[in-house]
């Protein structure tokens, strides 16, 4: 659904206005004298020097605290065309002007030091922080920040009965007995004839010799298949499986 068109009011477009940039004390002070109705919130007396492109602005309201008075305001030229738009409480727009001159404003030089405290007052201000009390309702202390010196005597108390069972029992090997070797070669031969490939665990399952002894016999007689379809076994050595296939036909 297309939005609706707006209608913008252009009667007073061409009107000069100045582009201001003050304070937020100053935008306060007119703010409160807009909302009671008072019309004299301050002036601007111009340089009598015309090259000197600069104003004075008096503040008409009294000084509150270390709010300064006066204000000197620095006016530019060269800034891009703009103009001014509002909308009002009915929702109707309307172009009220065209940027003539664009002004800074700063305080003038006789009250940099009462700005200077008014703006670290302000900034202090800020940084204070209201103090937050939240309820805890944990019962454990689990959240809690523990006391110095008792660092980690939480955690062991509490913790002590799920450590225990998480560390598993013990396992022992049980210890094998290991034979001969000239008797190991013997049945390590026929186990070949049984099949071709062996894994070290189905030998081990097999023999019930120890892991390493079980090792050094198979680097002397075979060779460990590290790819192919026969990966990760042992498979006789081929002058062994010769003498195998002698003794067979004999």
């Amino acid at each position: 659904m297309a939005e609706e068109a707006k209608h913008l009011e252009t009667a007073r477009a061409d009107r000069p206005v100045w582009l201001m940039k003050c304070p937020t004390v100053v935008s306060r002070a007119w703010q409160e004298a807009a909302s009671a109705s008072n019309t004299d919130a301050g002036g601007a007396n111009p340089n009598p020097n015309p090259v000197v492109a600069k104003f004075k602005l008096e503040m008409a309201q009294a000084n509150s605290g270390n709010t300064p008075r006066s204000y000197s305001l620095n006016m530019y030229n060269d800034f891009v065309p703009m103009c001014i738009f509002s909308e009002s409480n009915q929702g109707k727009y309307s172009c009220d002007g065209k940027v003539e001159n664009k002004f800074d404003m700063k305080p003038h030089s006789e009250n940099l030091a009462e700005y200077g405290k008014l703006c670290r007052a302000r900034t202090t201000k800020s940084m204070d922080k209201p103090r937050r009390v939240e309820v805890l309702v944990d019962d454990h202390g689990s959240r809690m920040r523990p006391m110095p010196g008792k660092i980690g005597l939480m955690s062991s108390t509490t913790n002590t009965k799920e450590k225990k069972k998480l560390v598993p029992a013990k396992s022992y090997e049980t210890k094998r007995t290991r034979r001969g070797r000239t008797e190991m070669e013997n049945i390590l031969f026929k186990l070949f004839e049984r099949q071709p490939n062996w894994s070290l665990k189905q030998l081990m399952q097999e023999t019930d010799q120890p892991e390493q002894f079980l090792k050094e016999i198979l680097n002397d007689l075979c060779v460990y298949n590290k790819r192919g379809p026969n990966q990760g076994t042992h498979e006789l050595k081929i002058e062994y499986k010769k003498s195998s296939e002698d003794n067979n036909a004999t």
